[in-house]
């Protein structure tokens, strides 16, 4: 019994350190979460077209402002890591919105384009093992 409240006493502690802890993510990390969001979103075939667009507008939205805060953030030239690096040197794809308006594309389409993904791949494709 006292082990199992010893155990349980450790266990509280431990989650009330995690808890209290602030989470800090930067401006790029939330960009980059905001961006999987609206490709999943746009790629989810349980929604209907009406639901998928609506989110994906409220998204396209809010990824539009966060690509503007990326932009401007001094404090990604002092952490030039390698995640900082590829995002700058992959500009079409991390700046998503930006990089299809600019192109006059659906945000889908663009995204699409740049991985490579086209009607034809798409149709000459085939369903198998590999």
């Amino acid at each position: 019994m006292k082990k199992i409240t010893t155990l349980a006493l450790l266990a509280a502690i431990t989650a009330g350190a995690l808890s209290s802890a602030p989470a800090q993510a930067g401006t790029l990390e939330n960009m980059e979460r905001e961006r999987s969001i609206l490709i999943a979103t746009l790629l989810d075939p349980d929604l209907r077209p009406e639901e998928r667009r609506k989110r994906a507008t409220v998204s396209e939205r809010r990824l539009v402002d966060l690509e503007r805060m990326v932009m401007r953030d001094d404090k990604l030239g002092d952490k030039s890591g390698p995640e900082v690096r590829r995002a700058f040197s992959n500009y079409d794809l991390t700046f998503l919105v930006h990089a299809s308006n600019e192109k006059d594309a659906g945000v889908l389409d663009h995204w699409l384009s740049q991985l490579g993904v086209t009607t034809g791949a798409i149709m000459a494709a085939q369903v198998g093992r590999r």
